[in-house]
């Protein structure tokens, strides 16, 4: 099977990649190997939120030349600030494209309330959750937070708890809507994303709405867990205008709807635009010739290869098995690919459970065109973006997002750059 260009992960960075690539007439596939990782996220996209040192990023443009100083190895540095501000642009031009409601801007970070009820600041957010410019008071007085009874993977009483430090008066209730009643008789299946299946009903729907108009005679706005529009996006909109007051979602636990929901829309923007998916395929080994992947081997397709002109590697970090960490080193497990040298494993962590854990910042080494090697070797059609990279703290410095979709874009940059010096 011939392609212009392959992507191995079908999470952000892989789809991003690939709805870039085909949006530019390539014929692209992705081979995915399992659930993305956005099924797991929050729904919103952090660029940069902190320094490695922990100074906190407001501005994420004039923070670049910092970042550089303080970590040269980071894809931001290794791009350079006029290009990750450029692809920054493009990137929320292409989500927009792909029918993703985001606010938000890269110039600046906006605080979005978390699941807790705290506050975190981020560079772009599902337009239907709570958010607030930075060092802004909340801008509602009356909150009632509204849960859903037996449903454990959102707590309204925490949430209000922190709106009140935060100077907003709260009540709490707990919807009963008696169309989940079937869920609640097995706890293990009352997660979110199920009871979106169920509330995503129209009859369900109209239920939902009149109880919330008999609670929430007093409140500014209701803040209940992310559990509506799944398969239906149009269902909060329909929601929203039976209701008396303004209605924010905030996110659950995960498996997460609005992770979900940014998912399944870029994974369709990327087939409508003609682009092939491999669900549940894996990469076994690639053939390599003459510094050139020619071939690439998957499960499902046994001796079939796929042949591309260009690869981009996209397999994630150890949460999604693109790293593995064994007793005393850490590999790229899927082409073996030149990752950064592990020092002794005692070094790998520290005790503190929120400090940095070193470990985060391994992956695979690249140049500034996000060329990896292979025993010191230069793949020359081989690309790497997102989580497998090396030299980031995703969750210390808030640019895991970030990287995803800029690393993606510049790797699309130079695959189209090189499709043209062919021609």
């Amino acid at each position: 099977m011939k392609f212009d260009s392959v992507m191995i992960g079908g999470g952000l960075a892989g789809l991003v990649c690939g709805i870039r690539l085909a949006e530019a007439g390539q014929r692209c596939a992705i081979v995915s190997a399992g659930q993305s990782a956005l099924h797991f996220s929050s729904g919103s996209l952090d660029l940069l939120c902190a320094l490695p040192d922990g100074t906190p990023v407001e501005t994420p443009p004039t923070a670049l030349d910092a970042l550089s100083r303080l970590a040269p190895a980071h894809p931001y540095s290794l791009m350079g600030a006029d290009v990750v501000l450029a692809h920054a642009q493009e990137a929320e031009r292409l989500l927009a494209r792909s029918g993703l409601q985001l606010t938000g801007s890269y110039r600046e970070n906006h605080l979005r309330i978390t699941p807790l009820g705290t506050r975190r600041s981020t560079w772009l957010s599902p337009d239907e959750i709570p958010t607030l410019p930075l060092n802004a008071p909340l801008p509602w007085k009356r909150i009632l937070v509204a849960g859903i009874e037996g449903f454990l993977d959102f707590q309204p009483h925490l949430v209000a708890s922190s709106l009140e430090e935060q100077g907003a008066s709260t009540e709490t209730t707990e919807l009963t809507l008696p169309a989940l009643d079937q869920l609640r008789n097995n706890p293990s299946e009352f997660r979110a994303v199920n009871i979106a299946r169920v509330l995503d009903i129209e009859e369900n729907l109209a239920l939902l709405a009149e109880e919330l108009n008999q609670l929430t005679q007093n409140a500014d706005v209701v803040f209940m867990p992310a559990c509506i529009g799944l398969e239906h996006p149009d269902a909060l909109a329909n929601l929203r205008s039976r209701i008396r007051c303004p209605l924010l979602l905030l996110p659950t636990l995960p498996p997460s709807v609005l992770g979900m929901r940014m998912h399944h829309l870029l994974r369709r923007r990327f087939q409508q635009l003609g682009g092939t998916i491999m669900p549940g395929d894996a990469v076994l080994k690639a053939e390599i010739h003459d510094g050139r992947i020619t071939g690439i081997y998957t499960r499902n397709h046994t001796d079939i290869p796929l042949r591309a002109s260009n690869v981009l590697l996209a397999s994630g970090s150890f949460f999604s098995n693109g790293l593995h960490a064994g007793f005393d080193a850490i590999r790229e497990p899927v082409l073996g690919l030149d990752v950064t040298p592990a020092p002794p494993r005692s070094q790998w962590s520290v005790p503190e459970f929120f400090a940095p854990q070193p470990y985060l910042q391994a992956g695979v080494t690249t140049d500034g065109a996000l060329r990896p090697t292979l025993n010191g070797v230069k793949l020359r059609n081989l690309y790497v973006a997102g989580a497998v990279l090396a030299g980031f703290d995703p969750i210390q410095q808030g640019c895991g997002a970030g990287v995803s979709v800029i690393t993606a874009l510049h790797a699309a940059q130079h695959i189209l750059a090189q499709t043209e010096d062919v021609r």
